[in-house]
C-alpha cells in the first residue's frame, strides 16, 4: 500500500501539472483564435474606428492570455520544485532499500 506523501501523491501532483498545462494551452488557443477573428473582422471594417477597436481588443487579449501563461507557468514551475525535493527527499530511502534488497538477495544464493 502507498502511503499518503509516498509515489501516489507524486503521480498526482504530475497529473494536476499536465492538466494545467494543456488548460493553458486551451486559453492561449481561444485567445489567438478571438485575435484572428477580431483581426479578420477589422480587415473587412476597413481602418476606421473600428478597426482600432478591434486592434485594443486584440492586444488586450493577447495581453491577457500572455499573463495567464506566466501564471500557469509559475504555477508549474512551482509544482515541479515540490516534487523534485519530494522526490530527492526520498532518494536515501530508496538507495538503501535498494541495497537491503540486493544483499538479502544475495545472502540466499
Amino acid at each position: 500500500m502507498i502511503e499518503k506523501g509516498g509515489e501516489s501523491m507524486s503521480l498526482e501532483a504530475m497529473k494536476q501539472v499536465t492538466e494545467a498545462e494543456e488548460a493553458n494551452r486551451a486559453r492561449r488557443a481561444e485567445a489567438q483564435a478571438e485575435a484572428k477573428r477580431l483581426g479578420a473582422e477589422a480587415g473587412r471594417a476597413g481602418e476606421g474606428p473600428l478597426s482600432r477597436s478591434a486592434r485594443e481588443l486584440m492586444r488586450q487579449a493577447e495581453a491577457k492570455a500572455a499573463e495567464h501563461a506566466s501564471e500557469v507557468m509559475a504555477q508549474t514551475r512551482k509544482s515541479c520544485d515540490a516534487l523534485r525535493a519530494q522526490a530527492e527527499a526520498r532518494l536515501a530511502d530508496a538507495a538503501e532499500s535498494i541495497v537491503r534488497r540486493v544483499v538479502k538477495t544475495n545472502v540466499h544464493c
